[in-house]
């Protein structure tokens, strides 16, 4: 009869866990018979001795057979294609791709999640616009993919429970930086959700939670593995997250830009990645031969489906987003080129003024957010305004502009600009 200490020891002391016992601790976990505290320090234990592929494969499969498979295969020719983010600042890709995937011949099913700490989350995001929701039943998923082609809502609640329990666990217990912990449970909900392919946008920098290339190269080769060993083919870009993506970072700032980019506007950093992860989405799911995801979101075509899954969960595509009552700038100090934004520092000032929260059950605010008005190597002048913060709490403000000390530093020079996507697993 296995026990928790058994499985907790073996770990300890570096062994590699046996099928079995994997299966067992992760459902008498889901069970209640493994207590918090049992489960906390294996945890704690895989965080310091690390697992197999075999072991973190084994792991996702036991996760994703505590609750339920969806089965949201729809019309032949038309395969289910996800893209999966690990998070950054001013991430809005997933409201532009959707539709943008969908409007090139593939359905997108995207279960997605809410921001904890300095990085945003899409369906919070999203829920800025009025009567939008973001639960839906597993057969409402499957009719909106067969008539829109996209939906992105709330996990359903069966779906790897086991993840959710442990996920809590994880953030309580300072145990969520395990590669393995981390690549399951992304993986567990991504295989358990039945896509047929699945995109990874692998974020490295200072508002990743991954600062290096080098630990984003390492957990996006975890979850390729986890793929394969499941049946799911899948790849990985790497993409840099050391300065905000767009000029947005906050719920309803968000989604107005991810319209401006849908009718064929907005910053070039966004066109550019949504456009590189389409045309990987479509690769991977084998839809050849269509026009070019550029042209398509040039077109409009990708805006009319956006219009169209909003408003079938319930949103009105046309009502006004929320608007902050307060908006103060942040002024350069002298004269010189902007060298720098730090993506974890402008994070950091977002959820401070409301768009962010400290824990799950925090209410976010849907107006608050920052605004960059110059990126780097823009030449500046001494008292021109470089961002704004926006809230509807002036009380926020002074700890917002504490967070950006240091984060925009001018100087004589423009700074030498690296590549958007860093590199290309497969």
């Amino acid at each position: 009869m296995t026990s928790a200490v058994e499985v907790i020891a073996v770990k300890r002391d570096g062994g590699v866990l046996s099928g079995e016992q994997i299966d067992w601790v992760v459902g008498a976990y889901t069970a209640g018979v493994v207590a918090e505290e049992q489960m906390a320090a294996l945890a704690m234990a895989i965080l310091l001795r690390g697992m197999t592929a075999a072991e973190t494969a084994r792991w996702t499969r036991a996760m994703i057979d505590s609750g339920d498979r969806l089965d949201l295969r729809g019309e032949p020719g038309r395969p289910l294609v996800d893209k999966h983010s690990t998070g950054g600042v001013g991430d809005k890709i997933t409201l532009p791709l959707a539709p943008l995937v969908a409007a090139c011949g593939a359905a997108v099913p995207q279960l997605s999640g809410r921001g904890l700490g300095h990085t945003g989350g899409t369906l919070d995001k999203l829920e800025s616009i009025p009567g939008w929701r973001a639960a839906l039943t597993e057969e409402e998923i499957r009719a909106q993919l067969a008539e829109v082609g996209a939906v992105i809502c709330a996990t359903t609640p069966t779906l790897a429970p086991a993840d959710r329990k442990l996920y809590a666990l994880r953030d309580v217990t300072g145990t969520v930086e395990s590669v393995p912990l981390i690549a399951s449970s992304i993986m567990s909900k991504k295989i358990a959700e039945g896509t047929d392919a699945l995109v990874l946008d692998v974020k490295a920098g200072s508002g990743a939670f991954m600062k290096t290339p080098e630990r984003a190269r390492e957990l996006a080769r975890t979850m390729i593995e986890i793929a394969g060993a499941h049946g799911l083919r899948a790849s990985a870009l790497i993409t840099d997250m050391s300065v905000p993506l767009g000029l947005t970072a906050g719920n309803a700032l968000e989604v107005a830009e991810s319209v401006s980019v849908l009718q064929g506007g907005g910053p070039p950093d966004v066109v550019e990645l949504t456009v590189r992860l389409a045309r990987e989405m479509l690769a991977l799911g084998g839809v050849n031969g269509g026009p070019d995801p550029a042209s398509v979101l040039a077109s409009g075509k990708a805006y009319d489906v956006w219009r169209a899954m909003i408003a079938a969960q319930g949103g009105d595509p046309d009502a006004p987003l929320p608007v902050a009552r307060r908006v103060e700038p942040v002024l350069a100090s002298r004269d010189g080129v902007l060298a720098g934004c730090d993506a974890f520092a402008v994070g950091v000032a977002a959820w401070r003024l409301g768009a962010g929260r400290a824990r799950k059950e925090d209410p976010v605010d849907a107006a608050a957010g920052v605004r960059l008005l110059a990126r780097p190597g823009d030449a500046v002048a001494a008292g021109q305004p470089l961002l704004e913060l926006h809230t509807d709490r002036p009380d926020t403000l002074e700890s917002a502009r504490a967070a950006l000390t240091g984060a925009l530093p001018i100087a004589d020079e423009a700074p030498r600009g690296g590549p958007l996507v860093l590199e290309v697993l497969r």
